[in-house]
């Protein structure tokens, strides 16, 4: 990260044995595509334990300003989630200004042909939330049309800017 602050650890909830959910503040890149064990993607539901999705569902509230993180990315060098920039992000404050500013190519993202659950809600009820938990009534839902897939794997096999 030339020229550039690291990337600060702000917060840690434990969720389980093995999930911790960290937010981090500083430069972030972003995954074009997602990555092999990425939440969003339909054939990796179960992966992940309800309550890290309940620790994160502020990310899809209306106007947040936090944004989903790519979990294998880690905190040393953070990337933003291309499931979440392709189906979570549409009332996301923090990632409507990346992309109106160019600094998120709407036209790079791709599915890279896996299904993504359709928006957080979706997402976090196949994962075992209560759809009443009172965690995803801040959650709005999506039409995620707007993020086309378009992604060629072969510019960007890694999925990362």
């Amino acid at each position: 990260m030339t020229g550039r602050d690291p990337a600060v650890e702000i917060g840690r909830q434990h969720v389980d044995d093995d999930h911790d959910v960290v937010r981090v503040l500083g430069p972030a890149g972003y995954r074009r595509t997602p990555c092999p064990g990425c939440p969003w993607r339909v054939d990796n539901t179960g992966s992940f334990p309800a309550g890290a999705f309940a620790a994160s569902a502020h990310t899809a509230a209306d106007m947040s300003s936090h944004t989903f993180g790519c979990h294998e990315s880690g905190t040393e060098r953070p990337m933003t989630c291309a499931g979440f920039l392709l189906r979570g992000a549409e009332h996301n404050m923090a990632a409507r200004l990346r992309f109106s500013r160019g600094e998120i190519d709407a036209g790079s993202l791709g599915t890279n042909g896996h299904a993504l659950h359709g928006d957080y809600v979706a997402m976090a009820v196949a994962n075992g939330m209560d759809p009443d938990d009172p965690a995803l009534a801040q959650c709005r839902r999506g039409s995620y049309a707007t993020h086309p897939d378009t992604t060629d794997p072969d510019t960007d096999p890694e999925g990362e800017s």
